[in-house]
C-alpha cells in the first residue's frame, strides 16, 4: 500500500510539473512581447499559497487537475469600444462576461500591453508556447527512455516452447491426450536458444520473425539457431495452420479477432533495448499516429464509459483515463512486483505520453482551448492579409469573444466527459496489466 500511495504522489508531482512547465510557455512568451500578466496558477480552486514577484502573482491552489495564466485584454473592446454588458440576450452576456473579465485587472499604462493588441503572429506564439512545452516535455522524455533507459522487447531468443498447438484462449500448460506436437517442440527448439535464421531469411527482431512465422502455415522451413552454450544449429520445422489473435501493424493483438495463421508453438523472451536517435524519432512518428487515431475515437469510447460506470460492464484496457486513472496506473506500476527499471520505464512512458496527448487535445481549434485562440489569429491575419491585397479597409482585430458561447457549449462538453472519465477511474478503473 505504501509504495502504491508514493506512485500516486510522484505521478502527481510530474503532472504538476507539466502543468506548470505548460504554463511557463505562456507566460514566457507573454512578457516577452510586453503583455501584462496578472496572475499564474497552477491548479484550480482555492488558493493555498501564492506570492507576487512583480507585477505577477505565482501561485498553487488546490485541485492540481489543470492551471492558468491571466492575461489583460485577451478580447477587443466591442464596436462601440465599450466592455460593459448592453443587452439581456443570455448570448450577449456570455459575450460580454468574459470581454470584461479580460480588462477586469486594467490599470493605467496597460493600454498598450494588453494581449488583443499583439500582432496575430505574437498571439499565435503566446497561445502555441503553452502546448508546445508539452511536446518538448514529451520528446524529451520518450528520448530519454528510448535512448537512455531502454525499452523492454520481445527478442527472438525462445522463452517457453510449447508442448503441442493450442488455439488461442486455451491454456499453454496442458496438451490433450490426442494433440499435436507443436512445430518448436517436434523440431528440438528449446528455451533459451536465439533464432539467428528462419527459411534462410536472417532475424534482427521478434516482430520480424513472427511475421515470419505467420506467413508460413503448411511450410517445411529450416530455422537456424544458437543454443545457451553457443553451438549453431539447423533445425527444420513444419510449420503448423493454426487459430491464433490478430495482430496489428504494429505487432499487438486485436482484441475479439482471430485469423489462421502459421504456427510454431515459441514464447520470446524479454530484453532491454537501447534505440538509435532514427528508431526513436520512428517510434514517436507511430505514437503520435496513434495519439491522433486516440483522439479522433474519443466520441466513440462515450457507451462503454457509461456503461463501465452504471453497469459496472468490464473497463477495456484502452478506454480513456483521466488524471484520477492515470495516478492510480502510477500507483500501480510502483505497487507491481517489477523490477525497478521497468517501473521507471513505465512511469516515463505514462508522463511523456500524457504530455503529448495534453499537446494534442490544446491544439484542437476550439475555443477555450489554446488551438481555439490559434485559429482566431490566424483567422484575422488572414482577413487583413486579404484587405490589404483587395486595398480595402482595415477590419480591425477578429472578435474571438463573439465566440464565447460555442466555448462556453465545448467546455460544457468537456466538463461532461471529463466528469464521466473521473466516475469511470472511481469506480470501474483501468488496471495495470
Amino acid at each position: 500500500m505504501l509504495m502504491w500511495v508514493l506512485g500516486v504522489l510522484i505521478f502527481v508531482v510530474g503532472l504538476l510539473f507539466s502543468i506548470a512547465w505548460h504554463e511557463l510557455g505562456h507566460l514566457s512568451t507573454a512578457k516577452l512581447f510586453g503583455i501584462r500578466v496578472p496572475q499564474y496558477m497552477v491548479g484550480f480552486g482555492k488558493t493555498v499559497w501564492s506570492t507576487r514577484r512583480g507585477e505577477t502573482e505565482y501561485g498553487l491552489k488546490a485541485i492540481p487537475f489543470g492551471g492558468y495564466i491571466r492575461m489583460i485584454g485577451m478580447f477587443p473592446p466591442g464596436a462601440d469600444g465599450r466592455i460593459t454588458k448592453r443587452s439581456s440576450s443570455p448570448w450577449r452576456t456570455m459575450i460580454e462576461d468574459a470581454r470584461s473579465a479580460s480588462y477586469e485587472e486594467l490599470q493605467p499604462g496597460d493600454e498598450t500591453r494588453m494581449f488583443y493588441t499583439r500582432a496575430p503572429w505574437k498571439r499565435v506564439i503566446v497561445m502555441f508556447a503553452g502546448p508546445g512545452m508539452n511536446l518538448i516535455l514529451a520528446i524529451g522524455l520518450f528520448l530519454t527512455l528510448f535512448m537512455g533507459i531502454g525499452v523492454t522487447r520481445t527478442t527472438p531468443t525462445i522463452a517457453t516452447v510449447n508442448e503441442c498447438v493450442v488455439p488461442v484462449g486455451e491454456k499453454t500448460d496442458t496438451c490433450k491426450p490426442d494433440a499435436e506436437k507443436s512445430p518448436a517442440n517436434a523440431a528440438g527448439l528449446r528455451a533459451g536458444d536465439t533464432v539467428l535464421a528462419f527459411g534462410g531469411v536472417k532475424i534482427h527482431d521478434y516482430t520480424q520473425l513472427q511475421g515470419l512465422i505467420r506467413d508460413s502455415a503448411g511450410k517445411h522451413v529450416e530455422i537456424d539457431v544458437r543454443h545457451q552454450d553457443g553451438t549453431l544449429a539447423t533445425l527444420p520445422a513444419d510449420i503448423k495452420a493454426n487459430t491464433l489473435a490478430a495482430i496489428d501493424k504494429d505487432g499487438y493483438p486485436i482484441k475479439g479477432k482471430t485469423v489462421t495463421a502459421g504456427f510454431l508453438g515459441i514464447t520470446p523472451a524479454m530484453g532491454v533495448h537501447h534505440m538509435s536517435f532514427g528508431e526513436s524519432t520512428d517510434e514517436m512518428a507511430r505514437l503520435a499516429g496513434h495519439g491522433v487515431e486516440s483522439l479522433a475515437q474519443l466520441p466513440g469510447k462515450i457507451p462503454g464509459l457509461w456503461h463501465a460506470v452504471v453497469d459496472g460492464a468490464p473497463r477495456d484496457q484502452d478506454s480513456p483515463v483521466g488524471m484520477i486513472g492515470a495516478a492510480r496506473l502510477g500507483g500501480d506500476v510502483f505497487a507491481a512486483d517489477l523490477p525497478l527499471s521497468v517501473q521507471l520505464t513505465v512511469f516515463v512512458q505514462m508522463l511523456a505520453y500524457l504530455n503529448f496527448m495534453l499537446f494534442l487535445f490544446n491544439m484542437l481549434p476550439l475555443l477555450p482551448l489554446d488551438g481555439g485562440h490559434i485559429a482566431g489569429a490566424l483567422w484575422e491575419s488572414l482577413r487583413r492579409g486579404l484587405a490589404k491585397v483587395l486595398r480595402r479597409p482595415d477590419p480591425g482585430p477578429f472578435d474571438v469573444a463573439r465566440l464565447m458561447p460555442v466555448a462556453y457549449v465545448v467546455a460544457g462538453v468537456f466538463i461532461c466527459f471529463t466528469g464521466l472519465v473521473m466516475a469511470a477511474d472511481i469506480v470501474n478503473p483501468v488496471r495495470l496489466n
